[in-house]
């Protein structure tokens, strides 16, 4: 954990390094994982189902904005895919800030039950802010254009497996009843979050970048 979180500030420190990371207010946390979908049973519909979502996510956006993401390479694409297959919560109404509002309670619930010795109620929150909602429209359309490329989006498959990985991790741990691994397990997940506000946080809000 410790290694993760010097890496995530390293990665950070060469990106301040390059004038390439500003300081903003809007956070995501979203995990990538290797896609399995040939590997499974469903495999096919699962894939449809992922291409319909993510379609429905290019529709919403304004032509500057779809632009930018079909520009994207084949990786960055695919990473993108993961995050959508991490996930099962989709929005039609809710904005990436009041999605970081629900990641946030989850997150003092997780606190809250260390405070108290609830391993349930750790389970329980780490569980939903590993599996947070995705906002309207997806991710991609709160984060600012000076952030859909290559580059700025590589910098995801950290920060997610720090915060959302992290958080699979402690779930089980609180499953255990082993507090002291949550807390060992909290800090990294904190360090995670910070991060990423530091290189994706712009204004709070809804996007301007949704039709």
């Amino acid at each position: 954990m410790i290694h993760q979180s010097k890496t995530i500030m390293k990665l950070i420190t060469n990106f301040k390094a390059k004038k390439i990371v500003p300081m903003v207010t809007m956070s995501i946390v979203v995990l990538t994982s290797s896609l399995f979908f040939t590997s499974t049973v469903n495999a096919d519909a699962n894939l449809d189902k992922l291409k319909a979502t993510l379609q429905g996510q290019i529709d919403l956006m304004k032509p500057e904005l779809e632009t930018k993401v079909k520009g994207l390479s084949t990786d960055t694409k695919m990473s993108m895919m993961a995050i959508l297959a991490m996930h099962n919560r989709y929005s039609n109404k809710a904005t990436l800030r009041q999605v970081m509002l629900e990641v946030l309670q989850d997150y003092q619930g997780i606190v809250m039950g260390l405070m108290t010795d609830s391993s349930e109620m750790v389970a329980d929150s780490a569980r939903r802010l590993a599996n947070h909602r995705i906002p309207v429209g997806g991710l991609l359309p709160y984060m600012g254009l000076e952030n859909i490329n290559d580059e700025r989006l590589g910098l995801l498959e950290s920060f997610n497996d720090t915060v959302e990985g992290n958080s699979i991790k402690l779930a089980k741990a609180a499953d255990e009843d082993d507090m002291a691994k949550v807390a060992e397990l909290l800090a990294p997940i904190t360090a995670g979050c910070v991060a990423c506000h530091i290189v994706f946080r712009e204004k709070p809000g809804v996007s301007d970048l949704l039709k």
